[in-house]
């Protein structure tokens, strides 16, 4: 890795790398308003349709599609001499199960020469951190997609209690469910069985009412955005409490 630190008059503390595709609506304003004083994030954008999602074989084809342009959206960021990269696209990192995204974490890391959090990786630390042992986890995916988050908090040691997939019929339209629809899925997948919610899917907005929801549910709940900047500011010695998002960025 880059040991030489660029001292930017902005982000004196640390630059943020942060990889999102191109129908993503979400991740950059909910990681700038999540910034402390002194971390800057900068975005590369890679390509990808906004195409129709109306099967497991559509969303499929959509992760053939992220694959295929992920690498040169990480290129396309470090010129700009970021401290640690955010890949701000999480469907892709369960894909392959825990193995899996050990590797693309390493071979991305390798190419760019700096660190990374993704989204399945940092999901995990996040439950580790608030001691979760079962989950209700909510997705904007379709099953296929729901299986592989499944199978990948399994292998991790998680058991999965419940699951809501939304079926977002396309990629943009994952940013266009509404508060309620987000609230029924979080109390549908609550059952006193479950000690923690965690919501994947980083185009699905709902990192805010994610740390209000703790407070009505009674139980930690994480949402994916919360967990990616988190665990990107903690592994950067960042260790600032950051009200409005919930326990995660207070208290651990």
């Amino acid at each position: 890795m880059n040991d030489i630190r660029h001292q930017d008059r902005l982000g004196w503390r640390r630059k943020f790398g942060v990889v999102v595709p191109s129908t993503n609506t979400i991740v950059e304003p909910e990681f700038h308003a999540m910034a402390p004083l002194g971390v800057t994030n900068h975005t590369g954008r890679f390509l990808i349709p906004n195409m129709a999602l109306n099967s497991n074989e559509d969303f499929e084809q959509l992760v053939v599609e992220i694959k295929k342009t992920l690498d040169g959206a990480v290129d396309g960021i470090t010129p700009a001499a970021v401290d640690h990269i955010i890949i701000g696209i999480s469907a892709e990192s369960f894909w392959d199960g825990a193995d899996g995204a050990d590797q693309l974490q390493k071979r991305l890391e390798a190419k760019a020469g700096c660190t990374m959090t993704l989204g399945s990786a940092a999901a995990r630390s996040a439950l580790v951190a608030v001691g979760a042992k079962r989950l209700g986890i909510v997705t904007p995916y379709w099953p296929v997609a729901d299986e592989k988050v499944r199978g990948y908090f399994g292998e991790c040691g998680f058991e999965v209690v419940a699951l809501k997939g939304l079926k977002a019929n396309s990629p943009v339209n994952i940013a266009e469910q509404s508060e309620e629809t987000l609230r029924q899925a979080m109390i549908e997948v609550n059952s006193a069985d479950v000690d923690t919610i965690i919501q994947v899917g980083t185009n699905l907005g709902m990192a805010q009412l994610a740390g209000e929801a703790e407070r009505w549910l009674g139980k930690p709940v994480i949402a994916i955005n919360t967990a990616l900047y988190w665990h990107a500011l903690r592994q950067n010695g960042i260790n600032d409490k950051i009200p409005g998002w919930g326990r995660l960025l207070m208290d651990y």
